[in-house]
C-alpha cells in the first residue's frame, strides 16, 4: 500500500506539471508566431520537450511501482532509473539543438544577415514561462526528495532547465527590442549560454543513473553505516563480501557473517533475521537484504 500511495503521488504531481508544461507548449509557439521571434519558438518547443519527459515519468513510475514477479526478482525500480536517463538524454538533445541554431544564428549575423526584431508578445510569454517553470522546479524538487524518487528530481532539473531557456530568451528578446538592429545578436547568445546549462544539468542527472545501471556500489558513507550494523549485532564474529547496489529507490545489501561454529541453525537464523531487520529499518522496508553464515572457529578460518 505503500509503495501504491508513493506511485500515486508521483503521478499526481507530474501530472500537474505537464498540465502546465502543455499549456506553456501552445502560449510560447503562438507568442513566437505572432510575435516573430524564433527564440520564443525554439522555447515553446524546449516546453514541448517537458511535456513529453513528464509522460515519460508517468508511464515509468507506474511500472517501477509495481512489485517483483516471476521475470523481476528485484521488482521493478530500475525503470525508473531507465526513465531517470531517459530524460538526461533528452536535455542533452534540447542543449545540443540550441547550441548549434545558436551558432548557426550568430555565423549568420556576422555574414550581415538581419536578424528580424520580435514583439512584446514574445517578451511576456518568456517573463510568464519564468515564473512558472521556476516554481514547478521547486514543487517537483521538493517532492522528489520527499517521495526518493530520481525521475521526478530529474523530472524538476528538467523545469529549471526550462526556466534558464527562457531567461536567455527574455534576455535576447530584450536586447533585440530595446537596443536596435545590431544588438539582435544577443538573442543567440543568450541560447547558447543557456544551452550549456542545460547539457551541465544533464551530465549531473544522468551520473547516477549510469552509476546505477552499471551496479555501482553504495556510496562509502552509506557502507560504513551498513557495516556499523552489522558489526553491532550480537553474535556476528566478522563479516566479509559486502556487496551493495541501488535498485531504483531501494538499496540491495549482500553480506557474509561469520558466528560460533558450535551455534544451532536456528539461532544462526536469528542473527542473519535481526541483521536483515535493522538494515530494513534503517533504509527502508523495500530494501533486499541477504546474509549468507558461514561457521567461525579461533582461527578464523571455516
Amino acid at each position: 500500500m505503500e509503495k501504491d500511495n508513493r506511485t500515486k503521488q508521483i503521478s499526481n504531481i507530474t501530472l500537474i506539471g505537464s498540465f502546465i508544461n502543455f499549456v506553456l507548449t501552445l502560449g510560447k509557439i503562438i507568442a513566437g508566431i505572432v510575435g516573430h521571434s524564433s527564440a520564443m519558438i525554439a522555447d515553446g518547443v524546449h516546453s514541448l520537450s517537458d511535456f513529453i519527459t513528464d509522460v515519460i515519468v508517468i508511464v515509468f513510475i507506474k511500472v517501477s511501482g509495481k512489485e517483483k514477479d516471476k521475470t523481476h526478482h528485484y521488482g521493478h525500480g530500475k525503470f525508473e532509473t531507465f526513465a531517470t536517463m531517459l530524460i538526461s538524454f533528452a536535455l542533452v538533445i534540447i542543449g545540443l539543438v540550441i547550441l548549434v541554431s545558436g551558432a548557426g544564428k550568430i555565423i549568420d549575423s556576422l555574414k550581415g544577415e538581419l536578424i528580424e526584431k520580435p514583439g512584446y508578445i514574445a517578451l511576456y510569454a518568456a517573463l510568464i514561462s519564468i515564473v512558472f517553470k521556476e516554481g514547478l522546479f521547486w514543487y517537483t524538487k521538493i517532492a522528489g526528495k520527499r517521495l526518493n524518487s530520481q525521475a521526478m528530481i530529474a523530472n524538476a532539473w528538467h523545469h529549471r532547465s526550462d526556466a534558464f531557456s527562457s531567461v536567455g530568451t527574455a534576455l535576447g528578446i530584450s536586447g533585440a527590442i530595446l537596443l536596435g538592429e545590431r544588438w539582435r545578436i544577443l538573442d543567440p547568445i543568450a541560447g547558447i549560454i543557456v544551452s550549456f546549462f542545460i547539457l551541465k544539468v544533464a551530465w549531473d542527472i544522468a551520473k547516477p543513473s549510469i552509476n546505477e545501471l552499471l551496479d555501482s556500489s553504495l556510496p562509502e558513507k552509506t557502507e560504513k553505516e551498513l557495516e556499523d550494523i552489522i558489526n553491532g549485532t550480537n553474535g556476528v564474529e566478522i563479516f566479509h563480501n559486502l556487496k551493495t547496489r541501488k535498485i531504483g529507490d531501494a538499496i540491495s545489501v549482500e553480506v557474509h557473517i561469520k558466528v560460533d561454529k558450535d551455534m544451532t541453525v536456528e539461532v544462526s537464523h536469528d542473527i542473519a533475521t535481526e541483521i536483515e531487520i535493522a538494515i530494513r529499518k534503517r533504509f527502508g522496508e523495500s530494501t533486499h537484504v541477504i546474509v549468507h553464515i558461514e561457521p567461525y572457529n579461533v582461527t578464523g578460518k571455516r
